[in-house]
């Protein structure tokens, strides 16, 4: 009777865990069923910055990309204000299901976490990292009709005008914000900051003679230089920019080892699936080694740069949010700067 009774238990107790694994199997391959055919609907892009801006920019060239590999839309939201970090909070409190997907870019996910009192998001907790898009150049530009012929002549009157000079940029916090904070301080030089909420009215005013100057990425101000409407007096980069040749450095004018500007790359809220975002990755590194989309973001003024996967990517924003805080510290950028 006892050996009985054992064996029937046994033989319950056995049924009851090839239940359990069967359900479980079962969950795991409906999950992974799920996730081969993501996407199933319209996923959304958050960028934190208005249209017209190089984030902007560079979103609806790889969203129009991924709708066309992965038959589903991949929709553009701007979101702008306070220097990218409104769209990264959007994004950050997102459901984790990949239908909501955002551009990370240096201000928000780099700068704004050492800047910024009270942010609704946690740059290094509240996302997982996808991938790394590409690396904007940045330029210095003035009104046509600005008497300086180069930088140097530009900071030397702003020196003997420090009352009548003063800059426009997309933001407090912004790189174009703390790119010209770094320029100014090595310069000595001092001037009002009038800060904005994207780059588009920062041209017009920069036109209207409202602001006399700013340093914007080569994406928002490439086509206003090519046009004649701003003049540039500087690029960011190491060396001169085969798209605008005979504009120079800041390095060769005077200001060695100057190398800034700003990345962009895609992110998901915390929580996302490995599968969804291996996915994204694969897809997007595809989209940037096709040489249209190289091209295409080359004439726009970007660089493109990826990552092999998105862990490498994760180290990347870990290094971009320890070297970025550096600088702010060290040139004191605050919010009412």
């Amino acid at each position: 009777m006892v050996r009985r009774d054992i064996r029937s238990a046994a033989g319950r107790a056995g049924a009851v865990v090839s239940a359990l694994l069967s359900g479980a199997l079962l969950i795991a391959g409906s999950a992974a069923q799920a996730q081969e055919k993501y996407p199933s609907k319209p996923v959304t892009i958050v960028v934190g910055f208005p249209p017209g801006t190089a984030t902007d920019t560079v979103a609806r060239l790889v969203g129009e990309k991924l709708s066309q590999r992965l038959g589903q839309q991949f929709i553009v939201d701007n979101r702008p204000g306070a220097g990218g970090s409104i769209g990264a909070g959007i994004g950050a409190r997102a459901k984790p299901d990949g239908y909501t997907i955002m551009i990370g870019a240096s201000a928000p996910q780099a700068i704004n976490p050492h800047i910024y009192s009270k942010l609704s998001y946690d740059a290094r907790k509240d996302f997982s990292p996808i991938g790394l898009l590409v690396w904007l150049p940045y330029l210095f530009v003035v009104a046509p009709d600005n008497p300086a012929k180069d930088l140097n002549g530009w900071l030397e009157n702003a020196r003997k005008n420090p009352s009548s000079v003063n800059y426009g940029t997309s933001g407090v916090g912004t790189t174009s914000h703390l790119v010209m904070s770094v320029l100014l301080s090595r310069a000595g030089v001092t001037m009002s900051h009038v800060p904005y909420k994207g780059s588009t009215q920062v041209q017009t005013d920069i036109i209207g003679g409202q602001v006399n100057a700013t340093f914007d990425t080569m994406v928002s101000l490439l086509p206003m230089v090519k046009g004649g409407k701003l003049k540039a007096l500087a690029v960011s980069t190491p060396k001169r920019t085969e798209l605008l040749p005979s504009v120079p450095t800041v390095a060769e004018q005077g200001f060695p080892g100057f190398d800034m500007g700003a990345w962009l790359g895609l992110v998901a809220p915390a929580g996302v699936p490995a599968e969804i975002r291996n996915k994204l990755a694969t897809e997007v590194n595809a989209i940037l080694a096709e040489p249209e989309t190289r091209k295409k973001l080359t004439q726009l003024g970007a660089e493109v740069r990826t990552s092999s996967s998105p862990e490498e990517f994760d180290g990347f924003l870990k290094r971009e949010y320890e070297d970025w805080g550096k600088i702010v510290h060290e040139f004191n950028v605050k919010e009412s700067s």
